[in-house]
């Protein structure tokens, strides 16, 4: 029997068209569905809309629209989207279903009979734009802590459910279950929280006639977050059938914005224990994309717009770019040059290169004969122990739910074909027909290393995993087994997967006059071999990086340098996380002076070129040893 995954993102507002925030949420939860069926999981991944409340209500009446209309057009715009970026959802709730609202009155009835749900009057700062009241606590000035809008004092009779009732088996349940919300930054904020003591929440509203009227009560409307929460719920059968709900609840993962865990990790679980039913395993919060240090937000009006992104790049480049460029749960600020030089140098370079390299050397020398090859060598050996190594990390950090560091294991396999295929010339044996059986075990070897990376990027790039899948003639299969005598069959060779994009920009005289460095510097100062024998260079292993507090460039490394691990800080925080660099096999200037920045000492210098102003770290195809000098 397979093992149940069940995965959710949270139902986007149809207030708005969709957004860069939305889209990195849906394609990790994308990735991570994908990543659980190549494991034989049976997965169900629910995505939606929420299609109810004030804001909806207001915008439709701008535009001279109902709400339900105002909703299908923006929800049409979400389906073209996902279809796009081959978001291969189970499921698509939308609030305005009839299912839907079935399940929520259901939920409403059970908890009200407990003696949960009561009638009173409410008085309270509320946000229009977030859809919630303020605490005296949050608030600054009547404005909201997470759009800074002005709130507005509202009373008005409505329904209350007893939040303050599960304040201790709240704490309790996190206690006894760590793992809950994460990160762990996120559970301290919500711990912190409901340690601080739990009022009472508002769950319906009598001011609004756009949602799910009260049972018994056609006065109110169900209150959007207990309305919206459901939807984890009824998008699997809940109040509709039975069957469906008890083979796939409770949910695995719950994945969302920080802004909105307390909601999802707070009154979500109160209400689920409040009608005895089971908690789902796991709620993580990912953090904000930024632009100028700021959210991103449709309130703040600096959301960036997908499509022209996925016009210029395409759409799987985007998609790795969002996996790729930050560790999940953390801030990113987004820079266009930071998907390029992830499409140029991760994508074009690296997978394309090599990609192209043994697609030309099979289309060259023709598909390889088993019987003929020479045995394994150490050769090869050395690579599928790296394979084995790197898938170990694959599969360990998606299921943390760390897809960049699950792809940066790709990454490092795709470098050791890359050396593998360098170290053994085949082009040199091709021209001599006695290396023939040489040649066919280098080929064999490398058409499955190519077959295992499509398997890798499948989650982050499923039509370039399917491209080179299909031109070697390998059967798309989850087969992770490294096999060195497994048969192939050529098809015709593929077009690039990835070719370079340049910057199509004309640069002024005045613009290279203000900024040189962008320049190819001139030939000078020349250095006698003499000095160059000064320089101590040699590859450093990174162990482990962290950021600097207090900077947005600075990056502390530990790299072990063969004598001895030793600390350097390095300016490429804008460009590289953390997480990605560790296992790295960079080259440092030795016996530089120690300098302090920031107050943290460096013993040492990485080399790194500069490329559209941003640095990029230099790297070897090869596997040296740590300590190695670099002549």
């Amino acid at each position: 029997m397979k093992d149940k995954f069940y995965i959710t993102t949270p139902i986007y507002y149809v207030n708005d068209n969709p957004h860069l925030g939305h889209v990195y949420t849906t394609v990790v939860a994308d990735a991570i569905a994908r990543f659980k069926r190549a494991q034989g999981c049976d997965v169900f991944f629910l995505t939606g809309t929420d299609e109810h409340g004030q804001k909806v209500e207001k915008s439709a009446g701008k535009l001279g629209i109902t709400p339900k209309e105002l909703a299908d057009r923006v929800v049409s715009n979400y389906f073209k989207l996902w279809k796009k970026l081959e978001i291969q959802y189970s499921r698509f709730i939308r609030t305005t279903d009839d299912v839907h609202a079935k399940g929520v009155l259901r939920l409403f009835d059970i908890i009200r009979n407990k003696g949960d749900i009561y009638s009173g009057e409410y008085e309270g700062w509320y946000c229009t734009s977030c859809e919630k009241y303020i605490t005296e606590r949050e608030t600054e000035e009547r404005r909201c802590p997470d759009c800074g809008k002005e709130t507005d004092l509202l009373k008005e009779p409505c329904y209350f459910f007893r939040l303050s009732r599960y304040q201790v088996p709240l704490l309790e349940y996190y206690r006894a279950h760590p793992d809950f919300i994460r990160p762990k930054t996120r559970y301290n904020e919500v711990y912190s929280f409901v340690e601080g003591g739990l009022r009472d929440l508002s769950i319906t509203r009598s001011s609004i006639r756009w949602g799910i009227p009260a049972p018994g009560d056609p006065s109110q409307v169900i209150y959007v977050w207990f309305d919206a929460l459901s939807n984890y719920l009824t998008g699997v059968g809940y109040g509709t059938d039975d069957q469906e709900f008890e083979k796939r609840w409770p949910a695995t993962i719950h994945l969302m914005g920080k802004d909105i865990v307390r909601f999802h990790a707070v009154y979500w679980p109160a209400f689920l224990m409040a009608a005895d039913l089971p908690l789902p395993q796991t709620i993580f919060a990912h953090g904000w994309w930024l632009q100028d240090e700021r959210k991103m937000s449709k309130s703040l009006g600096n959301v960036i717009d997908p499509m022209p992104l996925m016009e210029t790049y395409g759409v799987e480049p985007v998609r790795y770019f969002l996996l790729r460029d930050v560790t999940l749960g953390l801030d990113s600020n987004f820079s266009e040059g930071a998907v390029r030089n992830r499409y140029n140098f991760d994508l074009a370079n690296d997978l394309g290169n090599l990609n192209s390299r043994i697609q030309k050397l099979l289309s060259t020398a023709g598909m390889p004969e088993l019987t003929r090859a020479v045995p394994v060598g150490p050769a090869e050996k050395t690579l599928e122990a790296n394979y084995y190594k790197c898938r170990k990390t694959y599969i360990d950090s998606f299921n943390a739910y760390s897809p960049s560091r699950a792809l940066a294991a790709a990454w490092e396999f795709i470098t050791a074909l890359n050396g593998y295929v360098t170290a053994s010339e085949p082009w040199t044996l091709l021209k001599d027909a006695a290396q023939r059986p040489r040649l066919d075990r280098v080929l064999l070897t490398c058409a499955e290393g190519l077959r295992v990376i499509a398997l890798f990027i499948e989650p982050a790039l499923p039509e370039a995993s399917r491209r080179i899948a299909d031109t070697l003639g390998a059967d798309h299969d989850d087969v992770w087994e490294f096999h060195p005598e497994r048969a192939f069959k050529l098809n015709t060779s593929m077009k690039p997967l990835f070719p370079r994009i340049e910057e199509k920009r004309e640069i002024k005289m005045e613009e290279v006059k203000e900024q040189p460095k962008e320049t190819t510097p001139a030939l000078e100062n020349l250095i006698s071999i003499e000095d160059f024998q000064k320089l101590d260079l040699r590859v450093a292993e990174v162990k482990s990086a962290e950021r600097v507090p207090g900077t947005k460039k600075l990056l502390k490394l530990m790299v072990d340098i063969g004598t001895e691990v030793r600390q350097i800080v390095a300016g490429i925080a804008e460009v590289y996380e953390p997480e990605t660099l560790v296992g790295k096999k960079i080259i440092v200037i030795a016996n530089l002076k120690p300098a302090v920045l920031r107050g943290v000492e460096s013993r040492g210098m990485l080399l790194a070129a500069s490329i559209d102003g941003h640095p990029v770290v230099a790297t070897f195809e090869g596997n040296p040893s740590a300590g190695t000098i670099v002549k």
